[in-house]
């Protein structure tokens, strides 16, 4: 049983304002395991005071000395690998080989990826007789989600620390364990007092907080669509700036070539991963109308052969992450039945064997792209099976959503692939697979804005002032 009962403020392990606890929930169990202490505003105004504090020296420092603190980071963070694993399958119910694998391997990268980004970045650039220079923003509210806790948290804090900038991380409620550990890691590695700051609770309370004080000077959120637009809302009061990573429904394109059926299968084990809480997984399948018949066959395979169960087993899929979650799955699952979408795999309830813990079944329609599964952000292992025309009916459908945060496109023809991921309307497109820690990441439409990643995700952290008549030295 776990017990997190302090804050992370100015330096130290601190008790709340006013104390309150809230109950963690073992999603593979449905069991307490463990306790946290939940914030109020009084302790976000602590934070803040000691980050704003910070701030003064922090943002002063060489590019030097921000790299030794990383590299100390970086050192304490792989001692800690285990523990983050654990801690994680635990929390939100990740296998423990996804746990101990790419969820750590996320973190771990995201900070790589700070640590070669800042040997070159170009704070100052002399432009004729003026000196452009790129300085921190100042305060920083980092508000993120439970689905890949380190991932969204770690590209978030090392860029923001790495440009100058102070930070409050709002960890979410549900995945809390994984956030407490890396809070050890940075205050072991000797990231100076108030220059970042953890409190752990409700995100209608510390979000609300963070997004409307006038010392905070920007907010980065990850997570929903209707609560990013309510803190672009509260942070219009202070006129702050705020970087969004929203939901997404993005297109997998098959193209029609000798793979189909192994790119089908792949797609849809894809989507099963991480129960298929990923904001930008390929939820809408769409293959060549001409060969549905084969691509259901390939799609119906594959997520019958997922393996569900104890995320401490040798499982592909654990639970998804809460109550709310299954239920809220359950209904998109009746929805499409009540839609007369076609189910080849999954439908409602729990997997054979399964009577305890939020498991779902790896579930396929075949559906219309204008269906209530084919267009809302499920959250779970629910793949919408879509078929398509020609190549142009296959852009036009992938391009007909409200989102717009990652797309897929996979075939034989590198040439016919490449082609249809520039007509995406979309922040990042995979063309048959491939990863890059470098690649800007994020969202079209209502899927967000800003960029993080890479050089891309300095540029959300960071002001950029003219002096104009400089000379140099």
């Amino acid at each position: 049983m776990r017990e997190y009962l302090q804050f992370y403020i100015d330096g130290k392990w601190v008790d709340p304002v006013e104390p309150k606890t809230a109950n963690v929930i073992n999603p593979a169990t449905e069991e307490v395991s463990g306790r946290i202490s939940v914030g109020s505003v009084a302790d976000v105004n602590k934070a803040v005071a000691a980050a704003r504090k910070a701030f003064t020296s922090w943002s002063e420092t060489t590019r030097e000395q921000r790299l030794e603190v990383l590299l100390a980071i970086q050192a304490e963070y792989e001692r800690r690998k285990q523990d983050m694993g654990e801690a994680i399958t635990e929390e939100m119910g990740a296998p423990l080989s996804l746990g101990l694998g790419f969820h750590t391997l996320l973190g771990s990268g995201h900070l790589q990826t700070a640590i070669e980004v800042l040997r070159e970045f170009p704070f100052e650039e002399q432009r004729g007789t003026t000196l452009i220079r790129r300085e921190p923003i100042g305060v920083c509210g980092l508000i993120t989600p439970w689905n890949w806790p380190m991932n969204q948290t770690c590209v978030k804090i090392f860029p923001a620390l790495a440009t100058g900038n102070t930070m409050i991380l709002k960890p979410p409620q549900l995945a809390p364990y994984s956030a407490q550990i890396l809070a050890e890691v940075l205050h072991a590695a000797g990231v100076p007092a108030g220059v970042f700051n953890m409190i752990q609770g409700s995100g209608a309370v510390l979000g609300t907080a963070l997004s409307t004080h006038e010392d905070v000077d920007m907010i980065s959120f990850t997570g929903s669509e209707p609560v990013g637009v309510q803190i672009t809302k509260d942070a219009a009061l202070t006129v702050k700036r705020v970087g969004l990573e929203l939901g997404g429904k993005s297109p997998y394109i098959v193209l029609d070539d000798a793979s189909l059926a192994t790119n089908v299968a792949n797609a849809t084990s894809a989507m099963m991963g991480n129960s298929g809480q990923t904001c930008s997984a390929g939820s809408r399948l769409l293959v060549p109308k001409a060969r549905m018949d084969e691509a259901i066959a390939a799609a119906r395979d594959a997520a019958n052969a997922v393996t569900v169960g104890d995320p401490k087993g040798n499982v592909a899929m654990g639970p998804v992450v809460s109550k709310g979650q299954y239920n809220s799955i359950q209904d998109y699952i009746q929805k499409g039945l009540d839609e007369g979408a076609q189910l080849i795999a999954g439908g409602l309830g729990r997997p054979d064997g399964l009577e305890k813990g939020y498991y779902v079944k790896p579930t396929v329609f075949v559906t219309s792209n204008d269906t209530v599964i084919a267009r809302e952000e499920i959250f779970g292992p629910v793949l919408a099976m879509i078929g398509y025309d020609d190549l142009d009916d296959a852009v036009a459908i992938a391009n007909d959503s409200t989102f717009g945060l990652g797309g897929y496109v996979v075939g034989d023809s590198l040439d016919t692939a490449n082609a249809v991921a520039k007509r995406m309307r979309t922040g990042a497109i995979w063309v048959n697979g491939g990863f890059d820690f470098h690649a800007p990441f994020g969202g079209y439409k209502r899927s967000g804005n800003g960029r993080e990643w890479g050089e891309f995700g300095f540029d959300e952290y960071l002001e950029i002032k003219s002096i104009i008549g400089f000379k140099p030295a």
